[in-house]
């Protein structure tokens, strides 16, 4: 006598089916969603007090929010697949607009950054810190990884070339956040040690000649200021100083909301924009500081956890590029408020005023939100 199998009849087992849930269909990863809705509440919260009590600068930054969701969730909506097809073209893209801004750019406070077409100005840049990781990913992904020497010589070049012409605009921050992005792609690719290890040998090297022949004076000083502020109390160093200063003076639990006083009292300069930590950490201390690393903390881990779970090696490089590009944004703000870092003009995620790179931030979550749902809806 046969063994009998005992099993689900095949129509019954449709029927127990549960449909795909709302988000997933609209490619939404509700813990990463929560955590960002959470980040920016938090982000209004302590711009209100930095900005002066000003709540038309927390309208503003609202509506930029307001903005950036809706780009999220529409990036969400765009398969990986598309993301690849676009990236060799929109890479062409952004190199032509970024030669179009030496010749025909706006310039503003002495940088050469912005493009300005029928009265609408934008920052090119901004957009290629998504665009250079998307080309970077979608050269390696039909590649054997991890990488040959000739792929990554090829990647490398892919990075550096938009990276030298923002290098000349003068900004040295995008250019390094930019560099940044691709070289997190060819690390997620799994390069070997050998390169890693020779990179860090060719910076060392490269350390004098960019001091002498790349950075300008002004770069120069900021890093001399890092080493010493009290040389220059009232010049250059006066930002590091006050910064450091507030950032003490608000111990455990801070002096209070709307009770600071370097902030109040106009000591501390960009209180609302690239130093706005500063001002949390006075008004609630380092447990404010604390709440807000721990929010970062948990994105960054979500980010990295999606980056685990993606079925593609393009989704892999560009969840995990995405998510240290991130966590690179956090740690140049506080280390340069902080005085551990050059000043370099890298706003606080999320959090700084501004729209530009709220936007891009915004972006960026979108196709790490497409990565994660889109592992969820082959899974079903």
């Amino acid at each position: 006598m046969g063994d009998y199998v005992r099993q689900m009849p095949h129509q019954g087992s449709q029927d127990l089916a549960r449909p795909p849930s709302a988000a997933t269909r609209f490619h939404i990863d509700i813990p990463l969603l929560v955590l960002l809705l959470i980040l920016t509440a938090y982000g209004l919260f302590v711009l209100y007090s930095a900005s002066g009590q000003d709540m038309g600068a927390v309208i503003r930054q609202g509506r930029y929010f307001l903005v950036a969701y809706v780009i999220m969730i529409c990036g969400a909506q765009i398969s990986l697949q598309r993301y690849m097809r676009w990236a060799p073209w929109l890479y062409l893209l952004g190199v032509g607009t970024l030669l179009a801004v030496m010749f025909f750019g706006v310039g503003a406070k002495g940088a050469q950054r912005w493009l300005s077409i029928g009265g609408f100005r934008f920052q090119p840049s901004e957009i290629m810190k998504l665009v250079v990781p998307m080309a970077v990913a979608w050269y390696l992904a039909e590649r054997t990884l991890p990488p040959r020497f000739v792929f990554v010589i090829v990647s490398l070049g892919l990075v550096g070339l938009p990276a030298a012409l923002i290098l000349q605009q003068p900004d040295l921050g995008t250019a390094l956040l930019i560099a940044a992005s691709g070289l997190f792609v060819l690390f997620m690719a799994g390069i070997g040690w050998r390169y890693m290890f020779g990179a860090a040998l060719l910076a060392v090297a490269s350390a004098w000649p960019a001091w002498m022949f790349v950075l300008k004076d002004y770069q120069k000083q900021r890093i001399l200021t890092m080493l010493d502020p009290e040389s220059d109390k009232l010049g250059a160093g006066w930002n590091i100083i006050q910064s450091k200063t507030a950032i003490g003076s608000g111990g455990w639990q801070g002096k209070g909301w709307l009770q600071g006083t370097q902030s109040r009292l106009d000591f501390l300069p960009e209180s609302h924009t690239d130093f706005i930590i500063a001002v949390l950490a006075e008004e609630h201390g380092l447990r404010g500081v604390l709440l807000l690393v721990s929010l970062y903390l948990l994105i960054l881990l979500r980010g990295f956890w999606i980056g685990l779970r993606a079925q593609s090696s393009y989704g892999r490089m560009m969840a995990g590029s995405l998510t240290l590009t991130f966590f690179v944004y956090v740690f140049v703000n506080m280390g340069m408020v902080a005085g551990l870092l050059p000043v370099v003009g890298v706003p606080l995620p999320l959090v700084s005023a501004g729209g530009t790179s709220i936007v891009t931030l915004m972006a960026g979550f979108g196709i790490l939100m497409a990565v994660s749902t889109e592992k969820r809806m082959v899974s079903q």
